[in-house]
């Protein structure tokens, strides 16, 4: 048990930081307005995402928001590394005791506090307290919410600074306006996004000075290794995990097969099952995402390969040898992680690929239809490529009925009539401030 004593040091010290923080001016994320909507309803709301990507601070935003009485207390205080389940009744005396009777909880960083989730459950039920909680493991998504919760909760998931929000943050004014006609507008912009394909958009390597990107980035992936999936999935093989990281790192297509054999012919004692198990955990990390393969049928979607996407570019840059400076990888990660952010409830994004290799980027699902097939290609200079391109499209387009084509690419932005179809050319700073 943790003495009432050290909970009182820790609040008061953590309340200030909160008062602190707060004179300073917020650069607001997107979401706060969507967030806001749920503030009035009786649903707890729970803030999720990878590590670095300003949940904390997203919280602060709500706090100073909300503008009421609150208690506040994070749990990666390493004062706090013993907290057990028990120790909640402790915590909520010692805030009645310092604060006054209030309504609102903020829980920071709780994933790792054991049966959390049966003292938020009880403690909403008997006190009608609405509870924000942050993490940065998907134990907390609404796909591994726990039981007691279910129906209880609204998810969040932050992000890394969308390319709105990275302009924002390095202080870049743009007209968008004028863009389609001011070369000044173009090139500044263009700068702006060569940094955000190449950095990436976590708020802290945003705003810290190039030198220095690379390394903090590498901090925060020995960290999502150490506590976001080996402390919390309790893997022992630091190596194994590592070298299967660095594979994925370095594809942009896998196979539980292929993945298991070259662990193998490496000298890693790793079965098929395992290398399932870990390629989960890696994602439950929100580390990475698996894109299926669009089929009608579950077992077509499971027994084909998977295209992987990194929840930042900068991480690529960072971490992997081969895909540094791979301006086309970057586009389309990049582009997959604004899809993905931006799906609603009914829509699924998927890959399309035929029998002789032709592939579709994304495909957009809502309910039983195709609303969307998107190619992503950083250079059309070359008609070869820009024909490929256009064919693969079509050829999706006859198989899945869809009449909403697009290529996003480096710089052109029209439309061409082609075989009876309308295919966009979209420019990816037009898609990622649209």
């Amino acid at each position: 048990m943790i003495s009432k004593e050290k909970l009182r040091q820790i609040l008061l010290e953590q309340e200030n930081k909160v008062k602190n923080i707060k004179k300073h001016n917020f650069l607001p994320r997107e979401c706060l307005e969507y967030t806001k909507k749920f503030f009035k309803i009786p649903h707890n709301i729970i803030i999720t995402g990878v590590r670095r990507s300003g949940k904390s601070v997203f919280l602060f935003e709500i706090i100073e928001s909300i503008k009421k009485d609150n208690y506040y207390i994070n749990f990666e205080d390493d004062r706090l590394s013993e907290f057990k389940v028990d120790d909640f009744e402790s915590f909520y005396e010692v805030c009645l005791e310092l604060f006054g009777k209030t309504k609102i909880f903020f829980l920071d960083e709780i994933q790792n506090i054991p049966n959390w989730s049966q003292w938020v459950r009880r403690i909403y039920d008997q006190e009608n307290i609405k509870i924000f909680i942050t993490g940065s493991s998907s134990k907390l998504s609404s796909k591994e919410i726990p039981t007691e919760l279910r129906g209880r909760c609204i998810e969040k998931t932050i992000m890394p600074l969308s390319f709105r929000e990275f302009l924002l943050f390095k202080n870049i004014k743009i007209d968008l306006a004028s863009l389609p006609y001011l070369d000044k507008e173009k090139s500044k912009i263009n700068k702006a996004l060569e940094e955000y394909l190449y950095y990436g958009g976590l708020p802290e390597i945003v705003l810290t000075s190039k030198e220095h990107k690379f390394e903090i980035l590498q901090q925060y992936y020995k960290t999502v290794i150490s506590q976001d999936i080996m402390d919390r999935f309790k893997i022992k093989n630091e190596t194994m995990l590592k070298a299967l990281l660095m594979l994925l790192l370095n594809s942009t297509i896998y196979s539980i097969s292929k993945i298991y054999k070259t662990l193998r012919s490496a000298g890693h004692k790793i079965g098929p099952t395992t290398v399932m198990k870990y390629i989960s955990y890696i994602e439950n990390s929100y580390f990475l995402n698996n894109l299926f393969i669009f089929s009608y049928t579950v077992k077509d979607r499971l027994q084909y390969p998977k295209k992987i996407y990194f929840i930042d570019n900068g991480f690529i840059n960072a971490l992997s040898s081969t895909f540094s400076k791979n301006t086309g990888r970057l586009f389309e990660n990049i582009v997959f992680n604004k899809i993905k952010s931006e799906l609603k409830i009914n829509e699924e994004l998927f890959y399309w690929q035929d029998k002789r290799q032709k592939e579709v980027d994304f495909v957009v699902k809502k309910g039983n239809k195709i609303i969307n097939l998107i190619q992503v290609s950083s250079n059309l200079d070359n008609i070869g490529t820009k024909e490929r391109e256009i064919n693969n499209l079509l050829k999706a387009d006859k198989e899945l009925n869809c009449n909403n084509l697009t290529i996003i690419n480096k710089d052109i932005d029209s439309k061409e009539k082609i075989g009876g179809q309308t295919i966009k050319f979209t420019p990816l700073y037009k898609f990622l401030l649209e």
